[in-house]
């Protein structure tokens, strides 16, 4: 409801709307996803990504609401017929954020210490960088996460950093994550408006929301999880930062239990068509992973 709300004061000043006007003109439609409900598994064991979505694509399609309001990396590559990705607003930090009231790094933790998380890509990560660790799953909202830190349930966890940022709980981070030693997932800080492929007016107004940057940033890290196949059977993280001089790009793929890592990064110059060499990019660097990992990451 937070960046929803975001969202909503972005469309009103698109539409030069007087404050007063905001929730009259562009009410909010609150819509409980079933990946929302679900708190005590894991997403994969109960139908994976597109549980964020259903109902938000279902309400569109109906005509309910006019656009809806994800977080990137809760959407599915691939959209139903009849819904596009209209936008995504101004990025934030992408970066993962080190939660622990023991230790200021992950580094830091001695052997044994308990990691939660409902994340695969994190938990691969983490065993990747630390095998010693005791990995065990953590669902429900931010403030359910950061609850079981301070009763002690759990030693540690991550949480994406713009979350906390939205939510002005920026202050409990012990530290922030190097997203070259342990990059994000795709798509992670960005907000994706999704809207339907025939409403021409709103995808009109949505488009001044958009942030170039962020968008081909986020292009390439979507493509780089579509040729991997990318779901929540898969531990994929990207990283692309645009800068003066070009894109520079970042991703890996790792087996569930951490002692595999396949990496990819290059830097390609600014473009004509930076998007579509965005998605050029990401989506070779996938296919190239893919096709050295083969079944070992990409099951069926």
């Amino acid at each position: 409801m937070t960046q929803t709300r975001r969202v909503q004061s972005r469309v009103a000043e698109a539409l030069k709307l007087e404050p007063n006007e905001q929730d009259h003109r562009v009410p909010l439609f609150p819509v409980m996803t079933t990946g929302d409900k679900i708190t005590d598994r894991r997403l994969i064991e109960a139908g994976g990504k597109g549980l964020f979505t259903k109902e938000l694509d279902e309400a569109l399609l109906d005509h309910r609401i006019d656009m809806a309001v994800h977080s990137l990396k809760d959407l599915p590559t691939r959209l139903p017929n009849g819904i596009v990705l209209a936008c995504i607003p101004e990025r934030a930090d992408p970066r993962d954020a080190f939660i622990c009231l023991k230790a200021k790094t992950l580094a830091d933790l001695p052997a044994g210490a308990v990691v939660g998380t409902a994340s695969l890509r994190r938990q691969a990560q983490l065993l990747h960088a630390r095998p010693d660790l005791v990995v065990k799953t953590l669902r429900g909202n931010v403030e359910t996460r950061l609850r079981k830190i301070e009763e002690g349930e759990f030693d540690a966890t991550f949480l994406a950093l713009s979350g906390l940022e939205r939510l002005g709980l920026a202050d409990r981070v012990a530290s922030l994550v190097d997203p070259v030693a342990m990059p994000p997932a795709a798509g992670q800080g960005a907000l994706a408006v999704t809207a339907r492929a025939d409403d021409a007016e709103m995808r009109g107004i949505l488009e001044a929301l958009e942030d170039k940057a962020g968008a081909i940033e986020t292009a390439a890290e979507r493509a780089f999880l579509a040729a991997l196949d990318g779901s929540c059977r898969t531990p994929i993280a990207a990283h692309a930062t645009l800068g003066d001089t070009g894109l520079a790009f970042l991703g890996e793929a790792l087996t569930t239990d951490g002692a595999q890592c396949w990496r990819r990064s290059e830097t390609i110059p600014r473009t004509a068509d930076l998007l579509g060499a965005a998605i050029t990019l990401g989506d070779r660097l996938g296919r190239s992973i893919r096709a050295e990992a083969g079944d070992k990451i990409v099951r069926d």
